[in-house]
C-alpha cells in the first residue's frame, strides 16, 4: 500500500489521505527521495525495489530529484483537512513541498505593497494658495452669536 501511494505521491505531487496514512508515507517516501539524488545504478535499482514502477522512477529521478538537490531533508509536508464525513477520520493532504505554488518562493516576489488610503498627507495640504482662502472665505457666511437663536433643550435627568 505504502509504495503504491508513494507512487501516486510522485506522479501526481500531492495526494489526499488520512492522517496516519500521510504520516506513515513520510516516513517511506523521504529515504526514497534522499537516495534519488545520487543518480546511479544501484540507486535507481534500489528506489525500483521499493516502488515497482519504472516510469515513477523515471520522474523521481528526472524532476523531483533536480528540485530537490540542494534541500537537506523535508521533502514533504502535511496539511490536515476536516473529518472525513462517512466514518469522521482525519483527513490529511501530504504533498511534495517544492512543487506548491501557494507556499512557494514566486508567490512571495508576485505580493505587492498594500496601501490604505486614510486621507492626505500634510505635505499635500500645506501648498494652498491664498486666493483659494479668500474664496472660501467669501463663500461661507460668517454667523455671530447674536444671530443664531439658542434653540437648546436642557437634557433631561
Amino acid at each position: 500500500m505504502l509504495a503504491n501511494m508513494a507512487s501516486s505521491l510522485i506522479l501526481h505531487k500531492r495526494i489526499t489521505t488520512t492522517l496516519a496514512k500521510a504520516k506513515a508515507l513520510r516516513v517511506y517516501v523521504e529515504p526514497i527521495i534522499t537516495k534519488s539524488k545520487n543518480d546511479t545504478t544501484h540507486s535507481r535499482r534500489t528506489v525500483f525495489a521499493y516502488l515497482q514502477d519504472k516510469e515513477v522512477v523515471t520522474i523521481l529521478f528526472r524532476e523531483i530529484a533536480e528540485k530537490v538537490a540542494n534541500r537537506p531533508g523535508g521533502y514533504t509536508r502535511i496539511i490536515k483537512l476536516n473529518n472525513r464525513l462517512g466514518d469522521n477520520a482525519e483527513m490529511a493532504l501530504i504533498e511534495l513541498v517544492d512543487y506548491n505554488e501557494v507556499y512557494g518562493k514566486d508567490v512571495e516576489a508576485k505580493e505587492e505593497k498594500k496601501t490604505t488610503r486614510r486621507g492626505r498627507s500634510k505635505a499635500a495640504a500645506a501648498p494652498k494658495s491664498e486666493e483659494a482662502k479668500a474664496e472660501t472665505a467669501e463663500v461661507a457666511p460668517e454667523t455671530t452669536t447674536e444671530e443664531a437663536p439658542a434653540t437648546e433643550e436642557p437634557k433631561g435627568e
